[in-house]
């Protein structure tokens, strides 16, 4: 069933509020050990990519126990002055071809090579975050995105299990896939910092987090040539694992505008759904709930992919009997 029928709410939001949580215990970055260095230098790919600082990963796994002592220097001094070298906030982008018109820009997918050193970095800085995160349990149970014990199967069978147990229950059940348009490119850096800070993390975390998404680039390497440096003023650095974690964090409250309906997000990827007694009750709630949840969307500067977006229903099985025509219902669904 095409998803047409959901309502658009108003074009505008503020930032959805954040989540009401005890008070958490200050977060503070604390020194990365040479030890840790060492084995995420000795456990690199050598077949990866060099990033714009040429700086090859198959040159660090053979020297790593030369020059881990002095990288984690380097790590721990970025702590302390809150800044991050430039060369590792600049990015190479390659389009890779999908397939269609070699000419439309939407037929590529654009893999972002990152600097060596930032991904070995950032991987550090992310355990002390999620390690931070986790602890203190931030993260929404229906959040399954990039985090350690979930993940996209154990999402899809609470989901699955949810449908299946509404319909073993006789009632109607209706769900809206929602997919975001270019998210993890529209994450808007004020609200984010905002996000951290009200999650204890420090004015020197926050100092350090301001610096990280600032004057970063990318260009577009493409045959052997490189496009201008041109500034990235938002979102979080595709294939960066620290990005991921706070792609996370950004969307993780919206789960609290479902109202009476069921959640569930993976990455950019949301699921809405709910069950009732009637189609009618059921697709009224849903309706309800999807104004809401694009309402939060809508305030954290994140906008839906129409033309991505589904909505399924299921009935029970005593219902099952009766043709598709008798649950149209104008005004919700197109012809």
């Amino acid at each position: 069933m095409p998803s047409a029928w959901l309502l658009q709410p108003r074009p505008t939001a503020p930032p959805p509020p954040a989540a009401t949580r005890p008070s958490l215990s200050r977060f503070s970055f604390t020194q990365i050990q040479i030890a840790d260095v060492l084995k995420e230098l000795q456990n690199l790919d050598p077949y990866k990519s060099a990033g714009l600082d040429n700086l090859d990963p198959l040159f660090l796994k053979l020297s790593a126990a030369i020059v881990a002592t002095p990288i984690t220097s380097l790590f721990n001094l970025s702590f302390i002055s809150s800044e991050i070298p430039k060369d590792w906030k600049a990015a190479a982008v390659i389009p890779l071809f999908k397939g269609g018109d070699t000419l439309d820009p939407n037929c590529y997918r654009p893999i972002s090579i990152l600097p060596c050193l930032s991904k070995v970095f950032e991987s550090q800085v992310n355990k002390q975050v999620t390690d931070h995160l986790e602890s203190h349990r931030t993260f929404s149970a229906v959040q399954s995105g990039f985090r350690a014990g979930h993940g996209c199967t154990s999402a899809t069978l609470k989901v699955l299990n949810d449908i299946i147990t509404a319909i073993d229950k006789r009632q109607y059940c209706a769900a809206v896939f929602i997919d975001l348009a270019k998210a993890f490119d529209s994450v808007n850096h004020h609200i984010l910092i905002g996000r951290l800070s009200s999650l204890g993390f420090s004015d020197d975390c926050l100092a350090w987090f301001t610096n990280y998404f600032a004057d970063r680039v990318q260009c577009v390497k493409s045959e052997g040539m490189l496009s201008g440096p041109p500034a990235v003023s938002m979102g979080v650095p595709q294939g960066s694992i620290l990005g991921q974690t706070l792609f996370s964090v950004y969307i993780n409250d919206v789960a609290l505008a479902a109202g009476d309906s069921l959640i569930h997000l993976y990455a950019d990827d949301t699921i809405l759904y709910t069950s009732g007694p009637s189609l009618d009750t059921v697709l009224s709630n849903l309706q309800t709930s999807f104004n809401a949840i694009q309402h939060s969307f809508r305030g954290l500067q994140l906008l839906l992919n129409a033309s991505k977006n589904q909505m399924h229903a299921f009935q029970p099985f005593a219902a099952c009997t009766r043709t598709p025509d008798q649950h149209h219902h104008p005004g919700w669904f197109r012809p």
